[in-house]
């Protein structure tokens, strides 16, 4: 039985370990996989590089130089230097009077403080919002309601930054909209952001923009006498270059406020606030009735003499008193 069971196992194969077959790996495969990997990362490291020099030279340009001179360059290369702040806050302080205030945005607050010597309602630093809610409400009133605020303020000079004459970007008017939002802040009953705005929901300064808009004292200040302006012959008088567009209000005139001075690009505006008018009387002169009451008539001349009192308290001297030991005696 042994030997049948081994003859048996004989007859039949075991399954033994399968193996593996070693392929070569393909080194032409290998070599192209490692190459792409660096040149991605020296991809990165190209970019990471250029980024940080480009953050470098866009720091220096806009934060180490002076925002006061700027700097437009032509078609050939040439340069032109853009000295309107300077200008306007030297002007500030040599023509204006030592205590006198000037309004104007928050962003210009340390410079005109700082360059002109002058004091103003609010400046950089913006910790005291209801202040600035205020100025921003005046900026986008219409003149007679700004004029109340002006008053109560004590302001006697108004300073906006205009860039539609060179293309400035960065001016009053388009930061209008700030002053809006912030002035509804505090002030909702009075200023709506939607009142500025078309029908159609467009912040726009030409015929078709909101009449709110037109007549507000931003926009007053900004386009006085730029209507009379062509800039070029290509576009009509009172065309905008920043907004690329012809303003809707050209007739403007002011009852409280008078131009000042306008630097030489209309960079920068100064608007005097006039006093207020002296009151008519009620009645004139010739038609006053005399009043019934006799004037009084003093009884001092020239003469120096000596004064009485009126209605003197009478003293009535009376018996002194005796006590126990006199009337004993």
């Amino acid at each position: 039985m042994r030997r049948g069971r081994r003859r048996a196992k004989k007859l039949y194969d075991k399954a033994g370990k399968i193996r593996k077959i070693k392929t070569e790996p393909d080194k032409d495969k290998e070599n192209l996989g490692s190459n792409l990997k660096g040149f991605v990362i020296m991809a990165m490291v190209m970019l990471l590089m250029m980024f940080a020099v480009h953050c470098t030279w866009v720091t220096s340009n806009a934060y180490s130089s002076p925002s006061i001179v700027l700097a437009t360059y032509n078609h050939d290369g040439s340069r032109n230097i853009l000295d309107d702040f300077r200008e306007a806050y030297y002007w500030l302080r040599q023509n204006t009077g030592e205590h006198a205030r000037v309004m104007s945005w928050w962003d210009y607050g340390y410079q005109i403080a700082g360059m002109a010597n002058r004091t103003t309602l609010v400046d950089n630093n913006t910790w005291n919002n209801s202040h600035i809610a205020l100025v921003g409400k005046a900026m986008s009133s219409n003149e007679t309601e700004a004029y109340k605020i002006m008053r109560e303020l004590d302001v006697d000079y108004v300073l906006v930054i205009f860039g539609g004459v060179i293309g400035y970007s960065g001016d009053d008017i388009n930061k209008f909209l700030w002053m809006v939002r912030i002035a509804e802040g505090e002030h909702p009953k009075d200023i709506r952001e939607s009142d500025y705005f078309t029908a159609n929901g467009e912040f726009r300064v030409d015929r078709a923009g909101s009449p709110t808009l037109l007549n507000c004292l931003m926009y007053k200040m900004c386009y006085y006498r730029f209507g009379e302006m062509q800039l070029d012959f290509r576009t009509p008088p009172g065309y905008d270059r920043t907004r690329s567009a012809e303003i809707g209000n050209k007739d403007i005139e002011f009852q409280h406020l008078e131009e000042a001075y306008t630097s030489e690009h209309w960079l920068v505006r100064i608007y005097r606030v006039k006093d207020l008018d002296n009151r008519v009387a009620a009645v004139p002169k010739e038609n006053k009735k005399e009043s019934t009451k006799k004037k009084f008539v003093s009884k001092k001349t020239s003469r120096r003499k000596r004064g009485f009192i009126k209605k003197k308290p009478v003293v009535k001297k009376g018996k002194r008193t005796r006590t126990k030991k006199q009337r004993s005696k």
